[in-house]
């Protein structure tokens, strides 16, 4: 075809001068030479040497049009003048496809990436542009040189433009496609011959899903340009992924159009969680990410997504309009009938969208001390909606957005507004999250401490290492947070798994600092107090929404706890009806509503640890539990362990605590150097073995529970239904706590727990005596003095099982001081108590002979035995005051 000609200079009936290329500059030149003579030296320079250009304003500005035959004639050579038929659609399409197959072998000789797949795809679907005429709107557009390449090579120059008005732009916009299409077609993990978001695509569509997951740093380490406007404009980029992914998905399952109308992409690890208290204005429209406990949840409701109206004088269709999430579109006025309407929404060609509002709050274990837990709407769209409910503790990642609100307004009389987040991603913090936290190296730590033999007294010390004594309660502890495993036979009835904890007795016995204990180291916390606790508040509770004025549900302690420990101090202060409304979550572990027409069931999966004063202050060992505790039968059986904590007066243990304590404070000083953490050591526990740090404890929690899942194999029941029918006889005879099918139950999760702590996966005969164990001083600790004394001795074969010698030895050597204490003072009075206790070591022996106990020579030589202050001095033991 010949060479696209060019108009010059001449009247109305000018020729076309022939626009071919001279490849002799010196011919060039002197063409140029000769135009300027024939020009009369426009364009040249004055006498000065200055340019002086081609006046376009001179007087004379007619002659411009005056003709030039020298000039207004066609080349000769070079002119194909023969008659050329129009060329048909079909044509046009197939030349134009032929120079970009020939574009693209050039480009892919000279090395050159690009991708054409998009332009072929709209030549066979009919979209036809001519060439030159893209390439200049492309360029008038974007602002950009000829070189084609250029552009593709530096989209990440925005050219002084925002990142948001930038990717808008059809140039970039195009190009962001492009790049984020090849993206998803090629990545590929290390040894890996398959491509990911390939496969992801192709679950999508057999799974009939609106949305693939992309990894921010697959994304980042592909293509850092995408990876920066992601960040840079969240909003805008977004859109362009998700049109990406559609046009992408449709080109590779073209009938997966009739089904889906618009596909998503999820962003997944891309920011590290901000806290919702330090949300500023420095994060609007950014993307950010946040974790919380989801609060309240609205319904899903349907949002209108791209709207079409009819006109009703004329019934014409106006539209599509696309709803943004501020203000309700409306037409103005209708193009074929210019009326103002009225107008009404086309049901049938308008497109919806699942839209609803859940409020997330601040973790429990995240607040700071003396403030309050802070809240923040999210905007769930799409295929988000009901991806959560009230109590999961979810991470969400979306763009921080500003609201108008006319009330807030009003009530601040400024101009402010609301804010926001428009969730792109949601991920429910289950201890998926943490366990994916732990490295190598820690899961073979962790194998590595479970194989130890005394593994189960570490992990004992290590409950609460800064309050001194009390092993019963330690015990306790651990098996609460390691906690057993829950049945669900069928889906039909569940079984819980969690043990419940109830501390009772004297002031001042660390109850309170247990449970804040417990709250610092479980996974999942809440801790509430019984005043400040009411039935609803522990529960849930139903409130009309300020917005929507529709009824919503409001979580409460029990479920925000759910897969955790819900801690509740003063439990005796609670009202009978408070403590009535949590029966239900204490075992079935579930909380069901019926209120403002709502009736639905929340989760309430937690263990239930509570602590609680007797009445009038102090435990009466006088009495029997049941009348030392307001507390009802009901609620009582559902505790799996009741532990009394008396403050007995004993001098050898209250130095040993006072001693305890001020080495601790001295210890831990703010100003505390070496030298005062070597001369103040810490006394040995009470299990004389080396507590575990508590960083090694939470982790090995962690995967205990995550990993470990004991069951009951082959047990000796006849051993358990024994005890269980001597201890039902017990209760009824002495008239103290009852006993239920509950205990077996509670056995069960004990061992259960006991075995999660040496990393085993089922249940042997050694678990079951510990439960025994546990089970039967819970039983025996809430008798009257008389009764406990014999039931220990009925009990005793249970009781000492496994049980150190030593220890054994030193409550029996202990017993024995506060019998010589006590005669000494009936008879001589508290002024006529010796310094010092000489003890025979006959009677030792022959209460220790009545257990089996014969060798006490190594019970003197032990660690403990000195501790506590004892000697051995000429066959008497000695203990100075």
């Amino acid at each position: 075809m010949a060479n696209s000609p060019s108009y010059t200079n001449g009247d109305a009936d000018d020729t076309l001068q022939d626009d071919t290329i001279n490849d002799d500059p010196e011919q060039e030149d002197e063409n140029i030479v000769e135009e300027e003579e024939i020009l009369g030296g426009t364009g040249g320079q004055d006498e000065s040497g200055e340019e002086s250009g081609e006046d376009l304003f001179n007087d004379d500005y007619e002659l411009d049009y005056q003709a030039i035959p020298e000039l207004d004639r066609y080349a000769a050579e070079g002119v194909d003048d023969e008659d050329v038929e129009d060329m048909t659609i079909d044509q046009r399409r197939e030349v134009d496809a032929l120079m970009k197959r020939r574009e693209r072998e050039k480009r892919r000789r000279l090395g050159i990436e690009d991708d054409f797949e998009d332009d072929e795809s709209d030549i066979e679907s009919g979209h036809f542009q001519g060439r030159k005429r893209r390439q200049d709107e492309s360029q008038d557009e974007v602002g950009m040189d000829d070189d084609a390449n250029a552009y593709i090579k530096n989209l990440g120059d925005t050219q002084g433009h925002k990142i948001q008005d930038w990717v808008v732009m059809p140039g970039p916009h195009n190009e962001i496609i492009r790049h984020f299409k090849r993206f998803l077609r090629t990545f590929r993990l290390p040894n890996s011959k398959q491509s990911l978001y390939r496969e992801a695509i192709r679950r999508l569509v057999q799974e009939q899903r609106q949305s693939v997951i992309v990894d921010f740093e697959h994304l980042m380490t592909n293509d850092e340009v995408l990876a920066f406007f992601l960040l840079g404009a969240p909003e805008q980029t977004l859109k362009i992924f998700n049109e990406a992914i559609t046009q992408l998905c449709f080109e590779l399952y073209p009938n997966h159009r009739g089904i889906d109308k618009e596909l998503f992409i999820r962003i997944s690890n891309c920011l590290q969680n901000d806290n919702i208290r330090d949300l500023r204005v420095e994060h609007l429209n950014k993307l950010i990410g946040i974790n919380g406990v989801v609060t309240t949840s609205t319904g899903v409701l349907p949002q209108l997504s791209i709207i079409k109206f009819n006109c009703l004088k004329c019934g014409f269709s106006l539209g599509p309009f696309t709803q943004n999430q501020e203000n309700e579109i409306k037409p103005g006025s209708c193009p074929e009938c210019q009326s103002n309407g009225p107008f009404e929404v086309n049901m049938e060609e308008t497109l919806y969208r699942n839209y609803q509002r859940i409020s997330i709050q601040e973790s429990p274990g995240t607040v700071p001390p003396g403030r309050i837990p802070r809240s923040k709407e999210i905007l769930l769209l799409g295929d988000l909606c009901d991806t959560c409910r009230p109590g999961d503790e979810i991470e969400v990642l979306g763009v921080y957005r500003n609201t108008y609100n006319i009330s807030l307004n009003i009530q601040n009389n400024l101009p402010v507004f609301a804010t926001i987040i428009e969730a792109n991603h949601v991920s429910t913090r289950e201890d998926k999250i943490s366990f994916e936290t732990l490295t190598d190296e820690d899961i073979q730590d962790i194998i590595k401490l479970s194989n130890e033999p005394r593994i189960a007294q570490r992990i004992y010390a290590s409950m609460a290492p800064s309050i001194y004594g009390h092993e019963m309660v330690k015990k306790a502890i651990a098996f609460a947070m390691f906690g057993g495993e829950g049945k669900n036979p069928g889906g039909k009835h569940q079984v819980r798994g969690d043990i419940n904890l109830l501390l009772c007795g004297d002031p001042s016995t660390a109850k309170s600092q247990f449970l804040k204990y417990i709250e610092k180291t479980a996974h999942r916390a809440v801790f509430t107090t019984g005043r400040g606790a009411s039935a609803v508040g522990l529960t849930a509770y139903v409130q009309r929404n300020p917005i929507t004025r529709e009824w919503t549900l409001e979580a409460g302690a029990l479920v925000l706890a759910d897969r955790g420990v819900c801690l509740i101090d003063e439990f005796d202060k609670m009202s009978d009806q408070d403590r009535t409304s949590i029966h239900e979550a204490m075992e079935q572990q579930s909380i069901s509503i019926s209120k403002a027409g709502i009736v639905t069931t929340l989760q309430a999966r937690c263990s239930v640890i509570a602590a609680a004063n007797p009445i009038g202050g102090r435990y009466d060992p006088a009495l029997t539990f049941m009348d030392n505790v307001d507390l009802s039968e009901p609620i009582l059986t559902r505790f799996d362990i009741l532990c009394i904590v008396r403050d007995v007066a004993d001098p050898i243990n209250d130095e040993l605590m006072a001693r305890f304590v001020t080495e601790s404070h001295m210890r831990h000083h703010p100003l505390a150097d070496e030298n005062d953490i070597k001369q103040n050591h810490v006394l040995p526990n009470v299990f004389n073995v080396e507590p575990i740090p508590q960083d090694m404890l939470k982790k090995y929690l962690i995967y205990a529970k995550r990993r470990i899942h004991p069951r009951m194999t082959s047990v000796d029941q006849e051993k358990v239904s024994q005890l269980y029918a001597k201890l039902r006889r017990e209760s009824l005879v002495t008239g103290s706590v009852p006993v239920t099918v509950r205990q077996i139950e509670s056995m069960v999760r004990i061992a259960e727990a006991h075995a999660r702590m040496h990393l085993r996966d089922f249940v042997n005969d050694d678990d079951i005596n510990v439960a025994i164990q546990m089970v039967l001083e819970s039983f025996i600790e809430t008798q009257k003095y008389g009764i406990m004394r014999t039931m220990k001795k009925v009990f005793q074969g249970y009781l000492t099982y496994k049980k150190d010698n030593n220890e054994f030895l030193l409550f029996l050597l202990k017993q024995l001081v506060q019998e010589f204490i006590a005669f000494q003072r009936n008879r001589f009075g508290l002024d006529r108590l010796n310094a010092s206790i000489k003890i025979a070591e006959e009677d030792l022996i022959s209460r220790a002979r009545q257990y089996g106990v014969l060798d006490l020579q190594q019970f003197y030589q032990s660690t403990l035995f000195r501790s506590h202050g004892f000697k051995y001095e000429d066959k008497s033991i000695v203990q100075i005051l």
